[in-house]
C-alpha cells in the first residue's frame, strides 16, 4: 500500500474539486493507503497584504518550506496536488523535486493555460489566451476578477513558471477527467505523455429508479452564474409549461428571482442547498437533467454523472466536454448552446415522449456502470500511481 500526501487550497465558495478531493481521498483510505494532508484556505486571502499575495501567488516560501518539512518527517511514496492557488504556489512542486518525491497534479480547471480559469469572457467562449505566453488578452480584459492588476499576478506566475519549464519539468503526471481537456492542454503545450485521462466518480451507487418515465419536474444542479447557461434556460422557459426545479445559488440567484417573478413563470421553483440525501432523492424524482452551460470552461459534468447513476438522461449543450459525456439520442440529448428555442424544443420532445426518457436512462445508467463508478475509478488512479513511481528519476 502507498503512503500519499495529498495538498490542496480550499475554495472560499465550495466547489466540484473540494467534492472531487475528498472523494478520492475516501476511496484511497477505504482502500487501505496511508494519506497525509497539507491544505490551505483562501479565506486566508483577506488577512494578507496584497503586495505579499501577489508574490506568494508566483512563489510562496512558506509552502516550500512547510511541505519540505513535511516530506522529510512523512516520507511519502508520492504527492497528489490539486488546487495550489494563489497561497500555495507552484513552489510546493519544487519542494518535492527537492526531496525525490514524484508529482501528480489534478487539472480540475484551465487555470495554467487561462488566467480566469473559465475560457468565458462577455457572455462568449474565449480562447483568446490560449498558447500565448504572457497571456496578454486577460490582462488587458481584467478576466480574473475582473481587475487588470490582479489578473497580472496571475499572468505573471503563468508566464514565469512557462519560462522556469516548471510545468514540464517538476510534474510528473497530470490528471484530466475528459479527453476533450487532454487535447486542450496538449494544444497549450503541457507534454502529451504526462497527462491521463481519469474520470471523477460516484461514491455511492444508488439504486436505479424502476420507473424512470414517471419524473415529476426538470432539473438543474449548479453555479448561478453567467457561463452556467442559466439565462438561456429561463428564456427557454418562457415558452414552456413544465414544471422546473434549480438547484443552485450564485451571482444570478437575485437576477433569476427577478426574472421569474416579472415574467410571471410559475412553473419554476428554486431550492437552496441540500444534504446528500436530500439531493440524491430529488435526482431521483426528476424525469431528466438539464446542463446548459455555455464554454468549453466545464472540465467535467458530476451532476450529469450522478444523474446517469440514478438512470436519469441528460438534455446538455452541445460543446466541449458536455458533448464528450452526454451522447446525443443515447444517454440524453443535445441543444446548440446559447440558443433558447433550440433548449425549450429538445425539452419539450423528451417530456414529452416518456418511453424516449426511460430509454436514455437505461443507457445512461450503462454508461455510469462502465466509466464511473468508484470501483473502476480505482483501478486507473492506483495504475497511474504505479507508474508515475515505477519511472521517477
Amino acid at each position: 500500500m502507498l503512503k500519499i500526501l495529498i495538498v490542496h487550497e480550499y475554495y472560499q465558495q465550495q466547489g466540484g474539486e473540494d467534492t472531487v478531493l475528498a472523494a478520492e481521498k475516501a476511496l484511497l483510505q477505504k482502500n487501505g493507503h496511508e494519506i497525509i494532508e497539507f491544505t490551505e484556505n483562501n479565506h486566508r486571502i483577506k488577512e494578507i497584504n496584497p503586495i505579499s499575495l501577489a508574490s506568494q501567488t508566483i512563489w510562496s516560501r512558506p509552502s516550500f518550506q512547510r511541505i519540505s518539512e513535511l516530506l522529510i518527517k512523512e516520507k511519502p511514496d508520492l504527492v497528489h496536488f490539486h488546487n495550489t492557488f494563489p497561497l500555495i504556489s507552484p513552489s510546493a512542486f519544487y519542494a518535492c523535486r527537492k526531496n525525490n518525491i514524484p508529482v501528480v497534479q489534478s487539472l480540475d480547471n484551465p487555470r495554467l493555460i487561462c488566467p480566469a480559469a473559465t475560457f468565458y469572457r462577455n457572455g462568449r467562449l474565449c480562447l483568446d489566451c490560449l498558447g500565448k505566453t504572457p497571456p496578454l488578452p486577460g490582462i488587458i480584459h481584467g478576466c480574473y476578477h475582473n481587475s487588470r492588476l490582479q489578473t497580472t499576478v496571475v499572468a505573471a506566475m503563468l508566464t514565469i513558471h512557462r519560462w522556469l519549464k516548471t510545468w514540464q519539468d517538476q510534474v510528473d503526471a497530470y490528471l484530466v477527467a475528459t479527453e476533450f481537456y487532454r487535447n486542450i492542454f496538449i494544444e497549450a503545450g503541457l507534454p502529451s505523455r504526462k497527462i491521463y485521462v481519469k474520470p471523477h466518480f460516484i461514491q455511492n451507487n444508488p439504486l436505479l429508479r424502476v420507473n424512470n418515465n414517471k419524473g415529476e419536474y426538470v432539473l438543474i444542479i449548479g453555479r448561478l452564474d453567467p457561463e452556467k447557461g442559466v439565462r438561456t434556460l429561463l428564456e427557454a422557459w418562457k415558452k414552456l409549461k413544465i414544471p422546473l426545479i434549480i438547484r443552485g445559488d450564485g451571482r444570478l440567484e437575485k437576477e433569476i428571482r427577478n426574472y421569474i417573478e416579472k415574467e410571471n413563470i410559475d412553473s419554476i421553483n428554486i431550492v437552496q442547498r441540500l444534504s446528500s440525501e436530500e439531493l440524491d432523492h430529488l435526482i431521483s424524482n426528476a424525469r431528466f437533467l438539464i446542463w446548459p452551460a455555455e464554454g468549453y470552461y466545464e472540465t467535467f459534468g458530476m451532476v450529469a454523472v450522478e444523474s446517469f447513476a440514478h438512470g436519469i438522461p441528460v438534455v446538455a449543450s452541445n460543446i466541449g466536454v458536455m458533448a464528450e459525456i452526454v451522447i446525443d439520442n443515447e444517454t440524453g440529448l443535445l441543444f446548440k448552446p446559447g440558443d433558447p428555442d433550440d433548449l425549450a424544443s429538445k425539452v419539450e420532445r423528451l417530456w414529452s415522449h416518456p418511453e424516449e426518457s426511460t430509454r436514455m436512462g437505461l443507457n445512461a445508467r450503462k454508461e455510469y456502470e462502465s466509466k464511473y463508478t468508484s470501483e473502476r475509478n480505482y483501478e486507473l488512479l492506483v495504475d497511474i500511481y504505479s507508474s508515475v513511481i515505477s519511472s521517477y528519476g
